[in-house]
C-alpha cells in the first residue's frame, strides 16, 4: 500500500512517512493509491470482531511499513474500556422514531475527535521512537479536534503542539478543555479571524518547505490521513451494530463542516460497505449542502461565515474534500490542481454535469440545519426520548429526519456529548441537569493559558521558532 498525492507531484510513500507528514510538499491531500475492497466472505468474518480486532483488521490493509504485532499493540492500547467507557467503544443506540445514533462522543474529551485522535497520538509516539526523530504539530480547531488533539498528545516524547483555534467563537466548556491544559509541550493560540484562518495558517506553514523541514512540521487535522484511517473502522462497526447480517443496507447522516468524518464513510462505502446513502449536514455555513445541491462550490471568507450554535462546524472552506474531488474527476491531479488554484484565488468552482453521478455512483445527498432546526430538534428528542443530544448531532438527527426515505434505516454520527454546549440545551429544554463525566466537573473554573495573536501566519512562526527546538 502506497500513498500518492491529489496533486500528482508527489512520489509514492509508506504509511509512517504519510503520517508524520501531514500536508503533500505540493499542497494536496495523500491518500492511497488504491481502495482496498472487501469481499462478502471477509465482511461476514468481521462482524463478530471487537473493536480492536476490527480496527487492526482494517488498518492493517493500509499500513504495511508497521509489523503487525506493533501495529495491534497500538491499538489494543488505544482502544479499550477506560478510555472510552465500554468494551464497544462506539456503541449504537436507537431513537423512538427509528433513527439510530452512533455514540462516538464517549472519550476523554467528549467528542468524536477522540476515536482517531488516541490512535494518532500512539501512533506518532511510536513512529518517531523507531525513527530517533522528534516532531511539532501544527493544528487547526473549531472546537473539538484542538481538545482531541491535546489529550492524545499531552506528555508524549518528542511531541510538540500548537493548536490553533479562533479567539471567542468557541463554547465555554471548549475553551476551557483545551486552554486549562498546563503540559510542557502543549501550546494554545487564539487567532483574531475565524476557523478558516486558523487552517490557511496551518496551510501556509505546512507549504513553507524551509519552516517546516526545520521544526519536522506536521498536523492532527483530518488532513493527515492517520485520522481518515481511524474513523474508517467506526463506519463498519457501527453497520455492524445496527444490522442483523450483511444483506441489509443502511444509509449514515454526518454532521459536516470540513468533510473529514464523511470522507471516512464515503471510503468505507467505496470498500464495499452496504451503505445505500450519505448525508452530509450543514449549519448555517452550508458550502457543502450549497455543491451536493447544485454542484457549485464556493467557499468563503471569514467575514462570510456565520458564528452558530453548532461551532464545530462554522467551517467555509472543507479540507478533505479535496479528497473526494480527486476520485470523482477520475484521479486527474492536473483537474484537481486548477480546481483548487481557483480555490484559492477565490473563485470556487462548478461541476454541475456530475451531480447525477455524486448521487447515484457515489451516494451523496445533504440537508442544511439553522439554530431554529437544531434547538427544535433537541428539544423532540427530549421530550420523546427523555435524552439529550448536542447541537451539532442536532443538525444530523434533524436533516435525517427530512432526507429518510420509507424503511430507510439511517444511523446518525454522534458529534460531542451535550455537556460541551450547555448555553443552547438549556434555550431548548429550559434548565435542566445535564450529565458529564466526573472528570470534567468543574473544568470552567481553572486557570486558562492561551495566548491571542492577529491572523497572521508570521506571527505564529515566530511563537513556533520561540518554543520549539530546531531538528
Amino acid at each position: 500500500m502506497r500513498y500518492i498525492s491529489t496533486r500528482g507531484r508527489t512520489a509514492p510513500m509508506a504509511f509512517s512517512d504519510v503520517l508524520l507528514m501531514g500536508l503533500a510538499p505540493d499542497g494536496g491531500l495523500m491518500l492511497p493509491e488504491t481502495y482496498p475492497t472487501i469481499e462478502a466472505a471477509t465482511l461476514e468474518q468481521w462482524r463478530v470482531l471487537s473493536y480492536p480486532e476490527l480496527a487492526f483488521a482494517i488498518m492493517r490493509l493500509f499500513v504495511e511499513d508497521i509489523p503487525e504485532a506493533d501495529l495491534r499493540d497500538i491499538i489494543t492500547r488505544t482502544y479499550t474500556p477506560a478510555v472510552f467507557g465500554s468494551e464497544a467503544i462506539t456503541p449504537v443506540r436507537t431513537l423512538s422514531d427509528g433513527i439510530k445514533i452512533l455514540e462516538l462522543s464517549n472519550g476523554p474529551t467528549l467528542a468524536f475527535k477522540d476515536i482517531a485522535m488516541q490512535f494518532l497520538g500512539n501512533a506518532f509516539e511510536y513512529v518517531l521512537k523507531q525513527r530517533g526523530e522528534r516532531i511539532t504539530i501544527i493544528g487547526a480547531t473549531s472546537g473539538d479536534t484542538g481538545s482531541a488533539a491535546e489529550y492524545a498528545l499531552r506528555g508524549k516524547d518528542n511531541v510538540e503542539v500548537f493548536m490553533l483555534s479562533p479567539h471567542g467563537k468557541m463554547s465555554d466548556f471548549q475553551r476551557a478543555q483545551m486552554y486549562s491544559l498546563t503540559d510542557a509541550n502543549v501550546h494554545n493560540i487564539a487567532i483574531e479571524g475565524m476557523f478558516d484562518d486558523c487552517q490557511d495558517i496551518v496551510k501556509a506553514l505546512q507549504q513553507d518547505a524551509a519552516f517546516k523541514a526545520k521544526h519536522n512540521l506536521s498536523t492532527v487535522n483530518s488532513i493527515n490521513w492517520g485520522r481518515i484511517l481511524a474513523q474508517i473502522v467506526y463506519y463498519f462497526k457501527g453497520y455492524f451494530a445496527a444490522t442483523a447480517d450483511n444483506s441489509e443496507r443502511v444509509s449514515f447522516c454526518v454532521p459536516s463542516g470540513n468533510f473529514g468524518n464523511i470522507c471516512a464513510g464515503h471510503i468505507a462505502r467505496e470498500m464495499g460497505l452496504p451503505i445505500d446513502r450519505l448525508m452530509v449536514a450543514t449549519n448555517e455555513n452550508d458550502v457543502l449542502h450549497e455543491f451536493f445541491s447544485t454542484g457549485n462550490y464556493r467557499p468563503r471568507r471569514a467575514a462570510q461565515t456565520f458564528v452558530t450554535s453548532s461551532p464545530s462546524m462554522d467551517i467555509s472552506k472543507a479540507s478533505n474534500f479535496e479528497r473526494f474531488i480527486y476520485l470523482l474527476l477520475q484521479k486527474n491531479s492536473e483537474d484537481v490542481t486548477r480546481l483548487w488554484n481557483d480555490v484559492a484565488s477565490g473563485q470556487g468552482f462548478g461541476l454541475p454535469d456530475n451531480l447525477a453521478e455524486i448521487s447515484e455512483r457515489y451516494g451523496f445527498i445533504s440537508g442544511k440545519s439553522t439554530h431554529t432546526d437544531r434547538v427544535m430538534t433537541i428539544r423532540e428528542v427530549y421530550q420523546t426520548d427523555g435524552e439529550l443530544i448536542d447541537p451539532h448531532t442536532a443538525d444530523g438527527v434533524g436533516v435525517a429526519r427530512r432526507l429518510r426515505k420509507p424503511n430507510e434505516t439511517v444511523i446518525c454520527a454522534e458529534t460531542a456529548l451535550p455537556a460541551k454546549f450547555a448555553e443552547t440545551i438549556f434555550e431548548a429544554v429550559g434548565d435542566v441537569s445535564i450529565p458529564r463525566p466526573q472528570a470534567s466537573v468543574g473544568l470552567e473554573d481553572l486557570p486558562q493559558h492561551v495566548l491571542v495573536l492577529a491572523n497572521d501566519a508570521n506571527l505564529v512562526k515566530a511563537e513556533i521558532d520561540k518554543l520549539t527546538p530546531s531538528n
